[in-house]
């Protein structure tokens, strides 16, 4: 298979869910990929599968080596063209019982890894002046809400780490993009290792991580910096901004603490 001149896509959190689709609908449109996660059986057998050149990095990004891993394959692809940030995982409970060790590992990985990861790519892909970055936030971005105060702290870093980046990009004069993707509830691995039960959240609010995708790289050809799926999210996350302290004190309740 001839590959030289194929872009390449590195996508984090690529075992499951959302970054498990982002795999699959970039192959579909001809990148060869870079797949990191912590489980390394269930990258091999995605990398199996995909039409395309798939490498595979087992690594834990809140871990210096896994994270350093990650940096390096970054600088040695040529052709990385798009970055996807998307490992994550959340917890339940109110932060000054939760696990400090849990909570610290969630900063390193939001804030930390998508800061490292993002520099490494933005410093091949300004010169070349091609190339995106999509890093994965969340709905939760917009708000705050009891029991998920770290969660929602560190999207809305994502949030402004983005937009920042974008402005520095455009004042730049670069071709690059940046974006960041807001979800909501979603079909897949996550709010189920979360333990959130679905029969307690409205049907018309889970989106499957196909259209999540789908409307995350359209928003990319656009050149759209927040993209938010999902009309019922989109109004959410207009009205969150807006909502008063004081009410944000009546949202949400708190619940058990547990790792994805």
């Amino acid at each position: 298979m001839n590959t030289e001149g194929r872009p390449v896509a590195l996508i984090t959190g690529a075992s499951s869910g959302i970054g498990e689709v982002f795999a699959r609908k970039l192959a579909a449109r001809g990148y060869d990929l870079i797949l990191v996660a912590r489980r390394e059986d269930r990258l091999q057998a995605l990398a199996a599968e995909l039409p395309v050149n798939s490498e595979s990095i087992a690594a834990d990004l809140t871990m210096e080596d896994g994270l350093a891993a990650a940096e390096q394959a970054i600088r040695n692809c040529p052709r990385l063209e798009l970055l996807v940030n998307n490992a994550g995982f959340g917890t339940l409970g109110r932060f000054w019982v939760a696990d400090l060790h849990g909570q610290e590992q969630m900063h390193k990985l939001h804030v930390m890894a998508m800061m490292r990861l993002t520099h490494a790519a933005l410093g091949a892909m300004v010169p070349r002046d091609r190339g995106a970055v999509i890093n994965v936030s969340s709905v939760a971005a917009f708000g705050q809400s009891e029991g998920n105060v770290s969660y929602c702290a560190t999207k809305a870093w994502a949030n402004a780490f983005t937009q920042g980046l974008d402005i520095e990009l455009h004042g730049f004069g670069s071709k690059v993009k940046v974006q960041a993707l807001c979800p909501g509830y979603t079909m897949s691995e996550f709010h189920d290792m979360l333990g959130v039960d679905r029969k307690n959240i409205p049907a018309f609010m889970w989106m499957q991580a196909d259209v999540i995708v789908e409307e995350s790289l359209r928003g990319l050809e656009r050149g759209d910096v927040i993209v938010i799926p999902g009309v019922v999210y989109k109004i959410g996350a207009a009205f969150l901004k807006h909502v008063s302290h004081g009410l944000k004190r009546r949202i949400g309740k708190p619940g058990k603490d547990k790792r994805v």
